[in-house]
C-alpha cells in the first residue's frame, strides 16, 4: 500500500518539482536483503566495472542532473554542476580507497601456514542523506558500500527526493540490480523506521548533530551494527598576522557564505586579531555587498542561492534576532530580499561582548565575529564548542600555524584555505558532536567492510608438546 504523498517544491519559485508516495520500509529492506548475497558473491572487478558504468551514466545525464539539484535545493546552477562532477569522481576514488584501505594481505606463518587478511561486507546498509548536497553526500556512502559488496536502502531527505530518485535511476541504468539499491521515500517517520529496522546491518548518516546523537543512543545496545555519523560543525576561522587583507576577506566569504552557508564545514565564527579587525571587516563587507543572491538559473550567475525552504529562512531570521538579544552587535543584518521566498542576504554579527555565546550550528549565511588581541585566546575561543569538524587559520606566520595545528580540536585543519571545500581523496570527519570517529570520503571503505583474519594451512598438523601423560 502506498504511503502518504511526498511533494518537493523549488525553493526559488515555490513550484512543485516532484511528487511520490512514501515507501514501505519493510518491503525495501526485505528486497535489499534478498539481493545482497548475489551482489556480494560477484567478483570485485565486476562491481567496480558496474560502478564505472554508473559514472558514465551520470556524465551522460549531467545537465539534467545538475538542473534537478539546482531547482530542488535552490543552489546556483554552477554549484550543482560541481556536485555532479563530484558524484562522477567518487567512483575511481572509492576504488582506490577500497584497494588501499581494505585490500587483501597475506604473510607466511610457521609450518608452511599463512596468515590472510580479507574484508567482508556487512550486509544491508541504510543510508540517510541530507538536503544540502542531495547527490554528492549520500553517493559518498552508497558507492563504497556497493563496492564492498553491501546492498543499500537509501532514504533521501524529504526536502530533496527528486535528486535522490535521479541518483538511484543512474545506478540502475548502469546495471546495479534494483534489489541491491532501494529508494525509501518519506519523511521523518520513514527515516526512524529504517534506522530501527532489525533487517539492516548498519546505518550511514549525514545530517544534524541532534539527529546523529539520537541515532547514537538508539544504536547503543546494538554493537553488532555499524554506525557512521557525519554531522555538523560550529566551525572557526582565525585571521591573524596577514598583510593581504583582501585575500583573507575572500577566504572568509567563501568559508561562510558558499552554498548560502548550508555546508557542515562552513565558517560560523570569525576570530580576528583586534589590530586588523576593522580593516579586515571593511574588506569583507565590500565583498558581501557585491554578492549576488538569486535563483539557480539567473544571469549573471548568483554567488548564493536560497536556503532550502521558508521555515528554515524564518528560523535563521529568528536566530539572528536572538543573537542580538544576547548582546550581539549587527555588522550586516540578515534580510529577506523576496518576502515569500527563502532568499537570505549574507550577515555578520559581532559577538565579542555578548553575555552569552550559544554553541549551535546556524545552518545558513550568518557569521559571528569575535575580536581578541591574544592568539592563545583566539585558539581558546575556536575550541569553545562541542563540535569539531573544520577549522582554518589565515596567517603568513608558520609558527602560528604550528601552534594552531597542535592545539585546535577538529578533524579538518586548514591553513590559508577556506574551512570548506574538502577533497574526496582524503578522510572527511570530525570529533565531538561532528561525528563518531568514522570519517567518510576516502576512509568510507573502513566502515563499509569489516576485516577478517585467517590463519591457514593446506594440510592439518598438530602437536601438543607439554602436559600429556605418556601414552
Amino acid at each position: 500500500m502506498a504511503g502518504p504523498e511526498i511533494i518537493s517544491t523549488e525553493p526559488a519559485t515555490g513550484e512543485v518539482l516532484w511528487r511520490g508516495s512514501a515507501s514501505d520500509v519493510d518491503t525495501e529492506v526485505a528486497t535489499a536483503r534478498d539481493c545482497w548475497p548475489t551482489w556480494a558473491s560477484q567478483p570485485l572487478a565486476n562491481r567496480i566495472e558496474t560502478l564505472r558504468r554508473f559514472a558514465n551514466v551520470v556524465r551522460q545525464r549531467a545537465d539534467a542532473f545538475a538542473d534537478t539539484i539546482a531547482r530542488e535545493t535552490g543552489k546556483p546552477l554552477w554549484e550543482a554542476r560541481t556536485e555532479v562532477e563530484s558524484v562522477v569522481a567518487k567512483v575511481d576514488i572509492s576504488a582506490s580507497a577500497f584497494s588501499e584501505r581494505t585490500g587483501q594481505r597475506r604473510s607466511e606463518g610457521p609450518m608452511t601456514s599463512r596468515m590472510a587478511v580479507r574484508h567482508k561486507p556487512h550486509g544491508v546498509l541504510a543510508v540517510l542523506g541530507p538536503y544540502n548536497f542531495p547527490a554528492h553526500l549520500p553517493n559518498g556512502h552508497i558507492v563504497p558500500a556497493l563496492l564492498a559488496g553491501n546492498s543499500v536502502v537509501f532514504k533521501p531527505s524529504e526536502k530533496t527526493p527528486a535528486s535522490g530518485a535521479f541518483l538511484v535511476d543512474c545506478f540502475r541504468a548502469a546495471g546495479v540490480p534494483e534489489g541491491c539499491l532501494r529508494l525509501a521515500i518519506g519523511g521523518p517517520a520513514v527515516g526512524k523506521a529504517l534506522a530501527a529496522h532489525e533487517g539492516i546491518d548498519g546505518l550511514l548518516f549525514t545530517g544534524s548533530a541532534m539527529t546523529g546523537i539520537a541515532l547514537n543512543r538508539q544504536f547503543a545496545d546494538k554493537p553488532e551494527k555499524i554506525l557512521a555519523l557525519e554531522m555538523g560543525g560550529n566551525n572557526p576561522i582565525i585571521v591573524w598576522s596577514t598583510p593581504d587583507l583582501y585575500a583573507a576577506a575572500v577566504l572568509v566569504v567563501q568559508s561562510a557564505f558558499t552554498t548560502a552557508g548550508q555546508r557542515c564545514t562552513a565558517a560560523r565564527r570569525l576570530i580576528v586579531d583586534e589590530i586588523i579587525a576593522d580593516a579586515l571587516l571593511a574588506e569583507v563587507l565590500k565583498l558581501v555587498d557585491r554578492i549576488i543572491v538569486g535563483a539557480p538559473h539567473d544571469e549573471p550567475a548568483p554567488f548564493m542561492g536560497s536556503v532550502i525552504d521558508n521555515d528554515t529562512a524564518d528560523m535563521l531570521t529568528e536566530s539572528f534576532l536572538a543573537l542580538m538579544t544576547l548582546g550581539g552587535r549587527p555588522i550586516r543584518h540578515l534580510t529577506r530580499p523576496v518576502a515569500d521566498r527563502p532568499f537570505l542576504t549574507p550577515s555578520l554579527i559581532d559577538m565579542t561582548t555578548a553575555r552569552e555565546r550559544p554553541d549551535v550550528e546556524l545552518f545558513g549565511p550568518i557569521l559571528q565575529v569575535y575580536r581578541t588581541d591574544d592568539f592563545a585566546e583566539a585558539i581558546r575561543l575556536a575550541n569553545d564548542t562541542r563540535y569539531g569538524l573544520s577549522a582554518s587559520l589565515i596567517s603568513q606566520d608558520p609558527k602560528l600555524y604550528d601552534a594552531f595545528w597542535a592545539n585546535i580540536r577538529a578533524g579538518i585543519v586548514n591553513w590559508n584555505r577556506p574551512t570548506n571545500g574538502a577533497a574526496s581523496n582524503a578522510p572527511f570527519g570530525g570529533i565531538g558532536w561532528s561525528g563518531n570517529h568514522r570519517p567518510s570520503a576516502y576512509y568510507a571503505a573502513d566502515y563499509c567492510a569489516y576485516p577478517v583474519v585467517s590463519n591457514e594451512a593446506e594440510q592439518a598438523r598438530g602437536v601438543i608438546g607439554i602436559g600429556l601423560r605418556d601414552g
